[in-house]
């Protein structure tokens, strides 16, 4: 998950009328089996070093919710969470050698710029996320290798795994942060073998690229958020522990 594909700024972070977890048909209420398009979910990422704390959290709303895919778009304004170290330097502005092991803190920020649409299969270790480029003009995939996502009431929860795939309207694909990946690894934040079940599931990732499967067939490119939906709010309880798991 490399920092430089999240568009953020630092400061004040908006409000939004809608809360994380409830949203406007009750985010996933206990007894739903899935979200309601339009509810508001929360999308965090475990800190690699700690996986009891939650170092990315992001407000997002619901697309589609089906067995087969839950689809989610972070709007432009959407208030989030990052990590930065200590004294405040953002994560990608550190050298390599030391990014992963000087201390860190969580900082309150707002994604700018064009929104994302992230799609996510049941039991897949990726997401598929979709950018645009000002105007609509559709720019890439962004493939993230990680932790098969665990759903709760209030959301879905992983853990990033550094490594990362990016794939192009002409169809080609490259590999992206493996220099990150091999820090990780260096770092003692992945063992040889979960970085070896990262490469494989990269390699099924490519597999279904190469054969140009869903989603990257399936026409989401020309998809647009309803624009009646409003911006999420981020509750102040947005690192609570997940309250009740959801198959």
């Amino acid at each position: 998950m490399t920092a430089d594909m999240v568009d953020t700024t630092e400061g004040e972070t908006p409000g939004g009328r809608g809360t994380a977890g409830t949203g406007r048909a009750g985010g996933g209420a206990a007894g739903a089996s899935h979200w309601a398009p339009g509810d508001h979910v929360l999308w965090r990422y475990r800190d690699n070093a700690d996986a009891g704390r939650f170092h990315i959290c992001r407000p997002m709303t619901v697309v589609q919710d089906t067995d087969e895919l839950l689809a989610v778009w972070m709007a432009p304004g959407t208030p989030c969470v990052k990590p930065v170290l200590a004294d405040g330097t953002p994560v990608h502005r550190e050298p390599l050698s030391t990014r992963y092991t000087k201390p860190r803190r969580t900082v309150h920020d707002q994604w700018f710029g064009t929104g994302v649409l992230k799609l996510a299969r049941p039991g897949d270790p990726w997401s598929v996320w979709l950018f645009w480029e000002r105007g609509w003009q559709f720019k890439n995939w962004y493939v993230n290798l990680e932790e098969p996502r665990r759903r709760w009431s209030g959301g879905i929860d992983s853990e990033d795994h550094f490594l990362d795939i990016c794939v192009y309207p002409d169809r080609h694909w490259e590999w992206r942060d493996e220099d990150e990946f091999a820090q990780a690894q260096r770092d003692g934040l992945m063992t040889d073998a979960q970085a070896a079940e990262v490469r494989s599931a990269g390699r099924a990732a490519i597999a279904q690229i190469t054969a140009w499967r869903g989603p990257y067939a399936d026409g989401w490119e020309d998809w647009r958020p309803d624009p009646a939906w409003d911006v999420p709010g981020l509750p102040d309880d947005w690192d609570r522990a997940p309250d009740r798991l959801r198959s």
